[in-house]
Parts: structure tokens; C-alpha cells; sequence
């Protein structure tokens, strides 16, 4: 696990290409044939590593999309606000790391690129069925599709995530935070 979380860490700041493999194995102290004995090449590695932060990405909106002592666009909203306090207190570094190696290599290993888009996939379904929750319950208005706002929220929150690491600022996070919440999910009159 400490190989993972080191490699992770690496990745997430260099990207997937730039990270050497010596450089992973020195800050995390394992030694050479250690990494051979659990992956077979840095592709599998680094799919290890894909598999490892979508299950943390899916264990937190676990807790917050299955928190229902509150509504879905409440729930939706501590999500989001949840990640821009993460991204504020990395001081806009490293951005999303399966957004970031989707740039990076969907046009270079099928692989990775199938992986992630499975990883995109199954965020969208999470959001939309938190959607489809609060149009049910009246929240908000129920004349747009739950998938294609929810592939619009990931779409817009992965573009605010690359502004942030452009301008250095919490800003594109916020402006997304208050069209989202002031404009597209505001609650019913």
C-alpha cells in the first residue's frame, strides 16, 4: 500500500510518463524486486494505482451522496464543497489525477483509456442518481435529463480543476460552486 500511495502521490504531481520508477521506489523504500514480485510492468502499476483512487473517490461520495439526513442537493453540495477544501489545502496543485492521466495518455495506451473512462462513467451515474433523487423530491426543476446535467457537472468541475492549477486560485472552484448551486440546481419555487 505505501508503494501505491507513494506512486500516486508522484504521479498525481509529475504525471504518468514523467514519474520514474526509481524515483517511486526511493521515496517509498521498496526495493526493485519487491515491485516485480506484485506488478508485472509500470503499466500494470500504474493501473493499480487508477483502481486504488477510484475506490477512494467511490468510498467518499459514498459518504456524502448516501448521507441521507439531508437533501440530494445538500448532499450534492457538501461533496463539492468537500473536494474544493481538498484542492485548497493542496494550494492548487496536482489537480484530479484520473482527469489529469486522461489528458495525458488517452491518446497513448487503450488501456488506461478505457479504464478512466469507465472511472468518469461511473461518477456520472453516481451524480445522476442523486439528480433523479432531488428531482423527485421537488428540489429542483425536473425538465432537464439527470445524465446530462450530471455529465455536465464532471465536465465543468474537471475544467474548473484545470483553471485552478492554470491561475493558481480557488476561483474557476468557486465560480463553479455558485453557478451550480445559485443557478443550474437551485431549489424550486
Amino acid at each position: 500500500m505505501t508503494l501505491i500511495r507513494t506512486g500516486l502521490g508522484i504521479i498525481r504531481e509529475k504525471g504518468f510518463n514523467n514519474s520514474g520508477l526509481q524515483e517511486i521506489l526511493q521515496a517509498s523504500g521498496v526495493p526493485k524486486g519487491s515491485f516485480y514480485h506484485f506488478f508485472a510492468s509500470k503499466e500494470d502499476f500504474g493501473l493499480a494505482i487508477i483502481e486504488y483512487d477510484a475506490g477512494e473517490h467511490q468510498r467518499e461520495m459514498e459518504r456524502f451522496l448516501g448521507d441521507t439526513s439531508c437533501g440530494a442537493v445538500e448532499r450534492l453540495r457538501r461533496y463539492f464543497e468537500a473536494k474544493c477544501r481538498y484542492f485548497e489545502s493542496r494550494r492548487h496543485r496536482e489537480g484530479c489525477l484520473l482527469g489529469n492521466l486522461g489528458q495525458e495518455l488517452a491518446d497513448q495506451n487503450e488501456t488506461f483509456r478505457v479504464r478512466i473512462e469507465r472511472f468518469f462513467a461511473d461518477w456520472c451515474a453516481a451524480l445522476a442518481a442523486c439528480l433523479k433523487e432531488a428531482q423527485k423530491a421537488r428540489e429542483i426543476p425536473t425538465h432537464l435529463s439527470p445524465d446530462s446535467l450530471a455529465a455536465f457537472l464532471v465536465n465543468s468541475w474537471e475544467g474548473a480543476i484545470t483553471q485552478m492549477k492554470i491561475t493558481k486560485s480557488t476561483e474557476p472552484l468557486q465560480l463553479f460552486m455558485d453557478f451550480v448551486f445559485g443557478v443550474l440546481l437551485k431549489p424550486c419555487s
